[in-house]
């Protein structure tokens, strides 16, 4: 498949996602519909504490397909700038608002009008003054070079079919010093590709994801420090068995392949300070 296809396959879904939000569904990534705990997958279920989801709208929980929590595991200080990469209905804007104060900005950016529509919907319901959804591409960020202080994400990046482009992307417009806390999907060890092809039908919300190794090499080559890879959920066969039924897999053959070897990851990077050049009179006293 293609980039191109990648992407059109992607926006699709997370369109039609969005619009079963809109009209009382859910966005979940199983078959399993949504209770009253969130969705009944291993995936995108109990991410969001109730203290979170009662800083939000409900539409904002439900268009969620993320597979971990980065608001509660990212450092995030009154006044700093945060993007979301793929910021779907906006669940992780909202949270991060909240936690920079109206001194800060938190954005979203997304590429499916959809999203981007139940985004500000939410934005207005939620009374955010200091949230601002994007329209654009995660690989080509429209944001200037060094604007932005925190970089997070939820189980989008291994969506793109440029991992490479993404990453060179976010440390751009990262300032010095800035921080890089996606959550993401990510696969452990070797795999035969034939149970690769048919994991990936299990992880449907998150195909495309990166051996952990692969990961901290494309982070370092875009050149982030303090490369961090922190287990969230190791799924496991159990776990399959959710998304396999009725895809005419033999789930008990492919288990010794699959059993812990997929995993959400808190993955953690720093940009350099580097050698800035200062303009302030106090500079160099």
């Amino acid at each position: 498949m293609t980039s191109l296809n990648i992407k059109e396959v992607v926006k699709e879904k997370y369109g039609q996602a969005a619009q079963r939000v809109t009209t009382g569904g859910s966005s979940c990534c199983g078959s399993s519909p949504a209770s009253a705990g969130g969705c009944g997958d291993p995936i995108t279920s109990n991410l969001y504490d109730a203290s979170q989801a009662g800083q939000i709208p409900e539409e904002a929980m439900l268009a969620s397909l993320g597979c971990g929590n980065p608001t509660a595991l990212a450092k995030l200080n009154p006044g700093e700038v945060v993007l979301d990469l793929g910021s779907g209905g906006g669940i992780d804007v909202l949270l991060s608002a909240k936690r920079v104060g109206p001194t800060g900005k938190a954005y979203g950016l997304d590429m499916t009008d959809e999203m981007l529509s139940l985004a500000n919907e939410n934005k207005r319901k939620a009374g955010a003054d200091n949230v601002e959804f994007l329209k654009g591409e995660i690989e080509h960020i429209p944001l200037p070079d060094r604007s932005v202080d925190v970089i997070i994400s939820n189980c989008v990046i291994n969506l793109s079919a440029d991992k490479d482009r993404v990453l060179q992307e976010a440390f751009r417009v990262l300032k010095p010093g800035g921080r890089f806390a996606v959550s993401d999907v990510v696969t452990r060890g070797e795999m035969l590709p034939e149970i690769r092809r048919n994991v990936l039908l299990w992880v449907g919300c998150v195909a495309g994801a990166l051996e952990e190794n692969d990961y901290r090499e494309k982070l370092a080559s875009a050149g982030f420090e303090q490369i961090e890879l922190e287990p969230t959920r190791v799924y496991r066969i159990e776990d399959a068995r959710v998304f396999l039924s009725g895809q005419n897999i033999d789930v008990d053959a492919i288990a010794p392949q699959v059993d812990g070897k997929f995993m959400s990851a808190f993955v953690r990077a720093v940009k350099p300070l580097g050698n800035q050049s200062c303009c302030a009179p106090t500079c160099c006293n």
